[in-house]
């Protein structure tokens, strides 16, 4: 049997291929219902009495970020300073971004935090390509695209990482001491919740200041989080961001190694959607009743 964890627990990308046995998902929580206020001044007497304007829809449901700007498919940086190279985690990059490729203009919602997308909770984990998938659809949404989920991340300014050209563990859940984990543990129904607990080093959604350009938390470090690889290859599955251990966690970096039915200790997701079809600008007059 297979479940998710929303207790304290979880998340690494440190190479190991090996999954858990499929477990049964549970059912997802219902999608959250937007509420979009609107102000209206009685007082003002309309343009026209025999017209009353549409408001303007939002662009995304109040638990999403807009993410509106130009996006560069390939994008180098230069280390200046190295971590640990072998890790590939570079201490600070040059303060200029190299962008190859047609820039395309780029416009969706993404959730603002790991699901299940609230602030003070605990990331969910032990989920696979597929549950992430399932779940985002039954909430009205669907997985990011690695190309969504890079450009939230980076920003225009096509940023290494989220917060700037230089690492900082104190701003991201990133560079706790790596734990090994006893893989037999995930094998068993019975050691595997224990096993999870003891490697579990998650924060709280929000409670660092984790913050890309566009207002989106924790994009890198805290758990690795389920994509759609546009390339298809060698899996539909991809995993961004990283976890909280000593590895890349930068915006462009992504695990491709990990088939859809991977689940593990560090690995959780966050959902995207398309943008309102009614929010690019104010509808046309109706006439009033």
């Amino acid at each position: 049997m297979s479940r998710w964890f929303l207790i304290a627990a979880v998340g690494i990308t440190f190479g190991c291929e090996t999954e858990a046995d499929p477990l049964a998902r549970p059912d997802p929580p219902a999608a959250p219902t937007a509420s979009v206020p609107v102000s209206v001044n009685s007082a003002a007497p309309p343009v026209d009495s025999t017209l009353t304007p549409k408001p303007a829809a939002a662009a995304c449901p109040s638990d999403m970020q807009e993410i509106n700007g130009d996006y560069c498919p390939f994008v180098g940086h230069r280390c200046l300073e190295w971590a640990n190279r072998a890790q590939g985690r570079c201490a600070r990059f040059e303060q200029r971004a190299i962008c190859e490729g047609r820039v395309s203009k780029r416009h969706f919602c993404m959730d603002r935090y790991e699901f299940p997308n609230q602030a003070g909770a605990l990331p969910v984990v032990m989920v696979s390509w597929f549950d992430a998938e399932a779940t985002c659809r039954q909430l009205g949404k669907r997985l990011c695209t690695e190309s969504e989920w890079n450009f939230a991340c980076e920003g225009e300014a096509r940023l290494p990482y989220p917060y700037g050209y230089e690492r900082d563990a104190k701003a991201c859940n990133i560079d706790r001491k790596y734990r090994f984990p006893d893989f037999a543990a995930f094998d068993s129904d019975r050691a595997v919740t224990d096993e999870v607990l003891r490697l579990d080093q998650r924060v709280l959604s929000g409670e660092l200041e984790c913050l890309s350009p566009f207002g989106v938390h924790d994009l890198t470090g805290n758990v690795d989080e389920w994509v759609v690889n546009e390339s298809g290859k060698p899996y539909p599955s991809g995993l961004k961001g990283g976890y909280w251990g000593p590895i890349r966690a930068r915006c462009r970096p992504m695990t491709t190694f990990h088939n859809q039915w991977f689940r593990f200790y560090q690995v959780g997701f966050r959902c995207c959607s398309d943008v309102a079809a009614t929010s690019a600008g104010p509808g046309p007059a109706v006439n009033a009743p």
